[in-house]
């Protein structure tokens, strides 16, 4: 194996867990757009005013590459006027066990990392 002063690349050589889970859940909004799923916000309206500040176009093209990605399913009722709602799918579904960490994680550690500066509330 390499040493890593030899090559700075070696994290995106290896195989890695971390890249592939962050290459689908990564970035600002889709963690927070499966949290809404996984509390059962499953309307694109309701769930667009869940989460603060996120524009109609980044929902829209979250919720498409999650959905590419097998995470999410799109069900379109056949209703005038129509109705859509997303869900977890069973990949999505496994993911629970992380947002749970995560949450437990930011719940414990909330009020160090407010007194830091680090995170607004």
């Amino acid at each position: 194996m390499k040493k890593i002063e030899e090559n700075k690349n070696l994290i995106d050589e290896l195989p890695c867990g971390v890249k592939t889970t962050m290459s689908v859940i990564g970035g600002k909004w889709k963690i927070r757009i499966i949290y809404a799923l996984y509390l059962n916000i499953n309307r694109f309206g309701v769930m667009h005013r869940h989460i603060n500040n996120i524009s109609k176009k980044m929902l829209t093209d979250s919720l498409r590459e999650l959905e590419a990605d097998g995470i999410i399913h799109r069900k379109v009722y056949a209703e005038v006027p129509p109705r859509v709602e997303y869900s977890l799918t069973e990949l999505g579904k496994s993911l629970n066990k992380i947002i749970n960490e995560l949450n437990d994680w930011g719940l414990k550690n909330r009020h160090e990392l407010i007194d830091q500066d680090n995170i607004k509330e």
